[in-house]
């Protein structure tokens, strides 16, 4: 009987390692993605946010690619806010567990002076990370360097 089982768990493991062989599947924007992360490693804040604009408009589903043209639209030199707030409550609708948007729009909040709305979601970040995460510190951070240099 053990054995039997044992050659029945086998089979049905490769039947499924067999399912999944094929090539990774590409998402629209992949590449205009790919050239944006570059750009913004390069802290070119222009370039990456056109470049999200249009994978934004190839492929408007994407939490991660809304919350990267928020935040490449808020660290350019003249953001016009309310389009990064959009685009970061865009990747929350999609994706409300979103760590990244979590830090970035309480990010945003401060730069606009609205710190209960950024500490609104720095309790949203500490729900959603059971263990610690940098999105929680590096929030919980600028949100005490905010209010120090307030008093």
């Amino acid at each position: 009987m053990k054995v039997s089982l044992i050659l029945a768990a086998l089979f049905l493991s490769g039947a499924a390692l067999g399912a999944d062989t094929g090539p990774a599947r590409e998402e629209p924007g992949d590449a205009l993605m790919g050239k944006a992360r570059e750009a913004v490693k390069r802290q070119d804040w222009a370039g990456a946010a056109n470049l999200l604009k249009e994978a934004v408009a190839v492929n408007p589903g994407s939490a991660d690619t809304h919350n990267l043209y928020a935040y490449s639209l808020r660290k350019s030199a003249n953001p016009d806010m309310n389009l990064v707030f959009k685009h970061y409550n865009e990747a929350l609708k999609i994706d409300p567990k979103h760590r990244g948007a979590h830090e970035y729009i309480g990010e945003a909040y401060l730069m606009v002076g609205n710190v209960a709305k950024a500490k609104e979601h720095l309790a949203t970040l500490d729900k959603l990370c059971f263990f610690a995460c940098s999105e929680h510190a590096d929030l919980k951070k600028a949100i005490a360097a905010h209010e120090a240099k307030s008093k």
